[in-house]
């Protein structure tokens, strides 16, 4: 399947402009050619590819709407490395693997403050395309710690942290659930308030394992979890 981003409403399918780009000038595709294009929200269009000029259209066979997503559905909120590679890698697996939102923490022992955030949704798309994902990831600004607080559910939130002096539960404990909130701290982890603040919200520590794992591991550790669970 070759799959491609675009706009889908009322039996009208645009390919965006940078797609088009690329079909005509990068992958050179011919007339005629069957290709599919998704919006990113559940629905798929398929069709044949008209070129005209330098302009790529779709004249349409088929549109499905309102495709299944992902459950259960999974947010993680990382602390951005230092090195924004780290980063930026855990983003295209966690999105491979059917993560639904990702926001980016600030905390207390953050050292990146600033992200190409258009860069890493950009990134999110090309994984999604690459794993025929027709639900596409949320991707947030960056946000403080105290200020992602304010919106959890402790239900259905968790932490992740390295203070083996605080309890911790394995993921095997954890209930079965319709939505997953994870909280990944940064190179150094959360500082003790920070992990206090969030076990008196009654947000519930959990343990990755033995081993103490880099951010970006531990985000794609938590991803891959989440994974085995997908229907």
């Amino acid at each position: 399947m070759k799959l491609f981003h675009g706009h889908i409403e009322n039996n009208t399918v645009t390919i965006h402009d940078e797609e088009q780009q690329h079909i005509v000038k990068v992958l050179r595709m011919k007339n005629g050619e069957e290709i599919h294009v998704t919006d990113g929200n559940g629905n798929l269009a398929f069709g044949k590819l008209i070129l005209e000029g330098k302009k790529a259209l779709l004249e349409v066979s088929d549109i499905k709407t309102g495709l299944p997503d992902f459950n259960p559905k999974l947010h993680i909120a990382i602390a951005p490395t230092k090195s924004i590679d780290r980063i930026e890698f855990f983003v295209e697996k966690a999105v491979e693997m059917g993560i639904s939102e990702i926001s980016f923490l600030i905390t207390e022992k953050t050292e990146r403050k600033n992200i190409n955030i258009d860069k890493i949704r950009k990134q999110a798309i090309a994984a999604s395309k690459q794993s025929l994902r027709f639900h596409f990831p949320v991707i947030h600004d960056p946000v403080k710690f105290s200020d992602f607080i304010k919106g959890i559910s402790p239900e259905s939130t968790f932490v992740a942290h390295c203070h083996e002096n605080l309890k911790r539960i394995e993921l095997n404990q954890i209930p079965k659930l319709d939505h997953f909130t994870f909280l990944i701290g940064p190179e150094g982890d959360f500082s003790e308030k920070e992990i206090q603040t969030l076990a008196d919200q009654k947000v519930r520590a959990v343990s990755l394992g033995n081993q103490r794992l880099r951010t970006e591991t531990a985000g794609i550790f938590v991803a891959s979890w989440n994974y085995l669970h997908l229907k």
